[in-house]
């Protein structure tokens, strides 16, 4: 075997170790403050212990550090599986954040015991990812895009086909007028995720934007409305605009009152150009919920 072939089998291999009672605490439980720990209980008697500790060990060095695992001679050390009532093995016990969060008994197939690593991983890495999309979406909310940008950025670095966290730089971009970003960040998403609820937002939120760029200046569009309040074009202009200025509730007063005076208005665009609205700013937005319920007495009564 080369060096080179040496060095990469330590490497491939520094996530399976052998522990004993001593070192029981360093290599699972401390060690599962980093990463999931799989401890496989086992003895050299044990027929099914042979079939699955294999398996373990290729779906662990598959997981490319997501996961550890630490094998565990139940014969030579006695004391923990007795503490933990493990009466039967082969035995399995995943460790998160220094607490034994799942398991499983007997050989299960290649099959299953990948879906349960994928499982274990997609639990941990997923929940701080919302975490980090949480805070993303909290700092975009409160009109910090930069920050809100630096974020999605940071999930992005970790996986480049987080959805969400392309949709949310998309929507961090539009908010500071960097459309050209916003465009090159949406022809990212997979084909496939092009449809997905945060994706539709961004690019609504886009498509406002563009159409914002092409109107006169605000106050233009204001004295047009105070002159003439039937001039529809120019107040559908003016709520494009007050949108675009990040002013939603002005925006949804005027489409709302479009649609209120003649909902059939230009091929009911006032209508349309609210459910547009109600896109780019997401279903739990207040001037959503608000032009929901509006909208809605409206259409409705």
């Amino acid at each position: 075997m080369s060096m080179l072939q040496q060095a990469g089998t330590a490497t491939a291999d520094a996530s399976i170790k052998d522990t004993t009672t001593q070192t029981f605490v360093k290599d699972v439980i401390e060690e599962s403050k980093r990463q999931p720990v799989l401890v496989d209980f086992w003895a050299p008697w044990c027929g099914p212990c042979k079939q699955l500790t294999p398996i373990l060990e290729k779906a662990v060095k598959a997981a490319k550090g997501k996961v550890k695992l630490v094998k565990m001679n139940i014969d030579e050390h006695p004391a923990i599986p007795g503490q933990m009532g493990i009466q039967s093995i082969p035995a399995v016990i995943a460790f998160v954040n220094g607490q034994p969060a799942d398991g499983f008994m007997g050989a299960l197939p290649e099959s299953q015991v990948t879906a349960f690593l994928e499982r274990l991983t997609k639990d941990r890495i997923g929940g701080e990812a919302k975490d980090l999309l949480k805070a993303a979406e909290t700092a975009l909310a409160d009109g910090d895009a930069a920050g809100a940008a630096e974020i999605y950025a940071q999930l992005l670095a970790e996986d480049s086909t987080n959805v969400p966290a392309l949709a949310g730089l998309a929507r961090s971009y539009v908010a500071t007028a960097a459309l050209d970003q916003a465009r090159q960040t949406l022809a990212m998403v997979p084909e496939a995720k092009r449809n997905d609820a945060a994706v539709a937002a961004a690019r609504a939120a886009l498509e406002l934007a563009e159409q914002a760029k092409t109107l006169g200046p605000l106050a233009d569009l204001e004295q047009k409305v105070a002159a003439n309040p039937l001039d529809h074009q120019a107040r559908f202009d003016l709520a494009l605009a007050l949108n675009g200025k990040g002013r939603r509730q002005d925006a949804l007063e005027h489409l709302i009152a479009i649609v209120k005076r003649d909902r059939k208005w230009n091929d009911d665009a006032a209508r349309k150009q609210l459910v547009q609205f109600f896109d780019a700013w997401g279903p739990t937005d207040e001037a959503t919920i608000e032009g929901r319920k509006r909208l809605s007495s409206i259409l409705f009564s």
